[in-house]
Parts: structure tokens; sequence; C-alpha cells
């Protein structure tokens, strides 16, 4: 897959690609208020490039439960002038992590070279929620206009409850079945998508441990899939933990996804967790 100036090969067992987080936020959950400046966020990105990362995730408002949302100007604010920065600066690829097609379309026009959202082409700007059946994606219709790479990510209004393991997993796939026809519609290229099965996301710890588990259910839909899963609250839920003692849990469920199918890996601890991919890629080589 052509991202930016770069061909990523994005097959089962390839070498793994490392995105890393860089969140100019003030209350993102694990790093919030770390690099929301300019001198900080470059420095950062200089160091996750150094330690191997293939990609830079840019995110200007917090997805964390109980987040403030922020508006599109604002998220515009935040993240266009880092993203310029970074062009002139660094030979890399940015991914901008937003659901807004306003800061898409401008962080495109920045130097964004793939959208990662996590609302999975479904959010509506005027109702702040997500879209009703029939309704056309304004978000994949400026992915498609750009001819913009896209990571759709499984979302969905509430949690479901009371369901068997395979009600859900057949809800994960129906969900995504919806955002991948709101890609067809606006014309996306397949070759411009990448899945990511949204652990975090409107799901239980059991459920985003089962998404984990069964994640290469996801390889029927025929494109790249990304992981996500970085210190994020299952693992702190499963073992006790606070964010900044997940690393450990972090790698173990990045190489179980990397050989299930996973070929991009969204990481907060880039040296760490590409040293372990890399170790396991050895191996599987």
């Amino acid at each position: 897959m052509k991202i930016g100036n770069r061909n990523f090969e994005l097959e089962k067992f390839k070498k793994p690609v490392i995105m890393g987080i860089l969140n100019v936020t003030p209350d993102s959950f694990s790093d919030g208020g770390k690099f929301n400046d300019l001198d900080r966020a470059l420095k950062h990105t200089e160091e996750m490039l150094s330690q191997g990362a293939d990609i830079i995730d840019i995110g200007g408002e917090s997805t964390r439960p109980g987040a403030i949302k922020v508006t599109a100007d604002d998220e515009i604010e935040r993240v266009c002038p880092i993203i310029e920065k970074i062009k002139e600066r660094f030979d890399t690829v940015i991914s901008l992590d937003t659901y807004k097609p306003q800061t898409a379309k401008a962080g495109i026009e920045a130097g964004a070279d793939v959208i990662n959202d996590i609302m999975g082409l479904r959010y509506d700007v005027d109702s702040d929620s997500f879209l009703p059946r029939g309704k056309a994606s304004l978000m994949a219709e400026v992915a498609a206009e750009k001819n913009t790479p896209v990571i759709i990510m499984h979302n969905r209004p509430s949690v479901l409850e009371n369901v068997t393991e395979e009600e859900y997993l057949k809800a994960i796939e129906d969900d995504l079945s919806i955002s991948l026809a709101l890609a067809k519609e606006a014309g996306i290229k397949d070759e411009n998508i990448i899945l990511d099965p949204g652990v975090g996301f409107s799901k239980t710890v059991k459920q985003n441990l089962i998404s984990i588990r069964e994640v290469e259910r996801l390889e029927k839909f025929g494109y790249p899939i990304l992981l996500g899963i970085s210190r994020k609250s299952y693992i702190g839920k499963t073992f006790n933990l606070t964010e900044d003692d997940r690393l450990e849990g972090t790698i173990a469920s990045n190489i179980y996804g990397y050989m299930h199918g996973c070929s991009i890996l969204r990481v907060h601890d880039v040296k760490e967790n590409k040293r372990a991919l890399d170790m396991i890629y050895k191996i599987m080589e």
C-alpha cells in the first residue's frame, strides 16, 4: 500500500509497521499534556523516529471516556501547525487521528498522508451521532476526493449487552460492513482502506479480549489490519494496573495481533514494541 511517499508491505507476516502515537492534547488518557506544544511534539517525533517508528499518528482530541470534545476549529489549530513542521523537518509518513471531516481536509492539506477515523466514517457532525442508514459520509467523501488512505475503525453507538460471543463478533462484522459500504459509495479505492477492530471503544473488557483473540476474522474483508491497543484500559482492568504500568500487556497483545494478521501496530512505547515485534518477525521469517 502506498501511503505518502512510502510503499508498505501490509500482507500477513511481512515486517511489522510501527505507528508511533503523538497526542497533542491536554487530556489524553496516557500522555495528555506531555506533547501539546510545538517544541515537545517535534522532540518526541524525533525520538520515536530514531526508535524505528514508520508512521507518526497525530491526535488533537482525546477519545478517552469522559473527555471534553473540541470543535473542528480547535482541533485544526492544534494539529495542522505540528503536521506542517514535522513534514518540514522529517521525512516520515503522518497519520491524522480524527473523526471530523473538516479537520481531515485541513490536515491533508497541511501534509497528513492517512486519516485514522475512530468512528469508521460514520460520524455525523450536525447531530454529533452515528450516521443513520442512507446518509452519505462526509469523511468518506473527503478521503475519496483527496485520494487519501483511511483507517476504518470499528465503533458503535453503545456497548452490546447480553449477547453471545458469536453474536458480538457478527455485530462487529456487520458494523464494519456499513462503514465499508459508505467508503465504496463515496469512491474510496480498495487500495486505500485499512481496518481496525476498535479495541477499547464501546466494548466490555471481555469483548476487547475477544476482539484481539479473534482479529483474524477480519481478514475475510481483504484489507490490511491495524491494531491499536497501547496502554488501554482492558489491560489495566484485567490486572489492576495504571496507564504507566501496561507495557508488558501491550507488547503481548501486539505480538498476538501480529501473529494473527495485524500488519500495523499503533503504540506509545516505540522502542520496546518494535524490538519485540521485530524478534517475532525474525522467528516467523
